[in-house]
C-alpha cells in the first residue's frame, strides 16, 4: 500500500469487503498459539488486541497489556518504521521495534527461539478491517484520537484511548456519539482512577472529611522541551516515516523533526500541551473527588505564558487558569514542580495528593474510616486489566467515554480562556460558551481532507 500519496478513505461498505478478504487469507500470521503462551485462556476466551501508534507511551502500554494471559497483540500499526527521536535519544521506536518487543516477550515466554504472531502495518484502517482484532488501544497523537476512534467504533471495535479524548470539545461529543451508537466499550488511558490511594482519597473528599471545600488547585507538570524558536527551518522527512499520515487530519505543514513523535504535545496543532497532558490526570482527580456531575460555568486565564510568535512550539510554556463550579468553589490549575498532583482545601482540613501518596491536616483526616452510608467510589486496581474485564462483561469501566470527554473539555476550555486572555462563561448542559463567538468557534476545528468525524 502507498500511504505516501493521496490518503485514502475507506467507507463501512469498504471495510466490510476488506474484512472478509482478510479473514480469508489470516494474514499469513498465525492469530492462534499455544497454551504455553496464554496459560488456560482458550482462544475463544482471548481479546485479541491491535495496537495503533508505537511511540513514547506504548513503552509503558505495551508491558501492561502482556501481563494478561488472556490478552493477546495482533499487529502493531505505527506510520513510523523505526527511529530515534522521541522522549529521547536512548528510545528506538516505531512499529517495527514495537513488534519485535511483543514478539520476543512472547518467545520468551514459550521458551522458543522465535515468536511471529504479531505483525506490523502502516495503516490504521487495515487493523480496523481485520476480523481477529477485537479491541485497539490508540496510543497516537491527541489529533488522530477523534477520528480512529469513531472509526474503531464504527468497525465493531472496542476501544482504549490515552487520554486527552480529541483535540477540541468537538471531538469528545462526536466520540461518545459513535461509541455509544455502535454499543462499543471505551475506557479512556488515564489510569489515576485505577490507583487505590487517589481512589481512597477522592472518598475522603467526596464525603464531606474536608468539610465545605473552599478551594483546589490541580499541578501541571513543566514543558520537557523548548522549542526552537523564531526562523525554524524545515528539514527533509526521515526515510522510513509517512509524514503526510502522521500529519492526517492536521493542517499541512513543513516537516521538522521536533514536530512529530514525542515533542508533537507541544504544538496546538497536535495538542493542547502539558494543560490536557498532565492536566487530564489532575483535573479527572479533581472531578472524581468532587462528583463527576459538577463542572465549571466560568474560566479564566491566572497569568499563562507562551513561547515567542514564530516559534514552532504554540501551547503554554506555563499553565495558569482559574475556573469557577456553581456555588463559587475555585481551581486553580497551573505548572508547578510536584509535577502531578492535586490539593484541596476546606472548612475542616486540607488533603494534597501526588503520584505515590496523599497527605492531610489534621494527620486525623488520612484515617477517617470511610463506611456506612458514605459514597464509595469505583474500585479498579488497573486500568487495562478493568478495560479487559468490561470487554467481556459489556459494562462500563472506571473512566469511560463520557467521564473522558468532561476532564478533556475542562482542559481544552482552560486553553481557550489563556490563549484569549479573558473570562469565559460556559454552559455545562449545552456544552457551549456563552457571549463570545470567537471563544465558542474554538471548540471545534476543521480537518484535512479526506479525514472528517463519519465514514460513510
Amino acid at each position: 500500500m502507498n500511504t505516501n500519496s493521496a490518503v485514502r478513505r475507506i467507507s463501512r461498505r469498504d471495510f466490510l469487503r476488506s474484512s472478509a478478504a482478510l479473514g480469508a487469507v489470516a494474514w499469513g500470521m498465525p492469530t492462534i498459539v499455544p497454551s504455553s503462551v496464554f496459560g488456560q485462556n482458550a482462544p475463544s476466551k482471548r481479546i485479541n488486541l491491535a495496537i495503533i501508534g508505537a511511540g513514547n507511551q506504548s513503552t509503558v502500554d505495551l508491558p501492561e497489556w502482556l501481563k494478561n494471559d488472556d490478552c493477546q497483540i495482533l499487529t502493531i500499526c505505527d506510520v513510523n518504521r523505526g527511529s530515534r527521536g522521541y522522549r529521547d535519544d536512548k528510545q528506538f521506536l516505531g512499529r517495527e521495534p514495537q513488534r519485535d518487543f511483543v514478539n520476543a516477550f512472547y518467545a520468551k515466554k514459550t521458551g522458543k527461539d522465535s515468536f511471529k504472531g504479531c505483525d506490523a502495518c502502516i495503516d490504521f484502517r487495515d487493523v480496523l478491517a481485520r476480523k481477529d482484532v477485537d479491541a485497539v488501544a490508540i496510543i497516537t497523537p491527541d489529533h488522530w484520537h477523534a477520528v480512529q476512534t469513531i472509526m474503531a467504533a464504527e468497525a465493531g471495535k472496542d476501544i482504549y484511548c490515552q487520554k486527552p479524548l480529541g483535540l477540541t470539545v468537538r471531538d469528545g461529543q462526536e466520540m461518545i456519539k459513535a461509541v455509544r451508537k455502535h454499543k462499543r466499550v471505551l475506557q479512556c488511558g488515564s489510569q489515576w482512577r485505577s490507583t487505590k490511594h487517589v481512589r481512597e482519597a477522592c472518598e475522603l473528599v467526596r464525603n464531606g472529611r474536608l468539610g465545605k471545600l473552599q478551594k483546589i488547585e490541580s499541578f501541571v507538570a513543566v514543558n520537557n522541551f523548548a522549542g526552537p524558536g523564531p526562523g525554524w527551518k524545515p528539514e527533509p522527512v526521515p526515510e522510513g516515516f509517512d509524514y503526510n499520515f502522521w500529519l492526517g487530519p492536521a493542517p499541512q505543514a513543513p516537516y521538522h523533526n521536533l514536530r512529530c513523535f514525542y515533542k508533537f504535545r507541544f504544538i496546538r496543532d497536535y495538542s493542547g500541551g502539558q494543560t490536557t497532558n498532565f492536566g487530564h490526570h489532575a483535573n479527572g482527580v479533581v472531578r472524581w473527588a468532587i462528583g463527576d456531575d459538577l463542572f465549571p460555568t466560568e474560566f479564566e486565564d491566572a497569568g499563562s505564558e507562551f513561547p515567542e510568535p514564530g516559534d514552532l512550539f504554540t501551547t503554554p510554556t506555563k499553565v495558569s487558569f482559574r475556573a469557577r463550579f456553581p456555588g463559587g468553589v475555585e481551581l486553580f490549575c497551573h505548572t508547578d514542580k510536584r509535577s502531578f498532583g492535586v490539593r484541596f482545601e476546606g472548612t475542616e482540613g486540607w488533603l494534597e495528593l501526588g503520584s505515590k501518596k496523599f497527605e492531610t491536616g489534621p494527620a486525623t483526616i488520612k484515617s477517617s474510616a470511610i463506611g456506612g452510608k458514605d459514597q464509595r467510589l469505583y474500585v479498579s486496581e488497573n486500568h487495562y486489566r478493568n478495560f479487559l474485564d468490561c470487554v467481556k462483561t459489556r459494562q462500563d469501566g472506571v473512566e469511560p467515554v463520557e467521564t473522558g470527554h468532561r476532564t478533556s473539555m475542562l482542559c481544552h476550555l482552560g486553553n481557550i480562556a489563556m490563549l484569549l486572555k479573558r473570562k469565559l462563561k460556559f454552559d455545562p448542559l449545552s456544552e457551549k460558551i456563552l457571549g463570545d463567538d470567537e471563544a465558542a468557534a474554538m471548540l471545534a476545528r476543521p480537518m484535512r481532507a479526506p479525514w472528517s468525524y463519519t465514514t460513510t
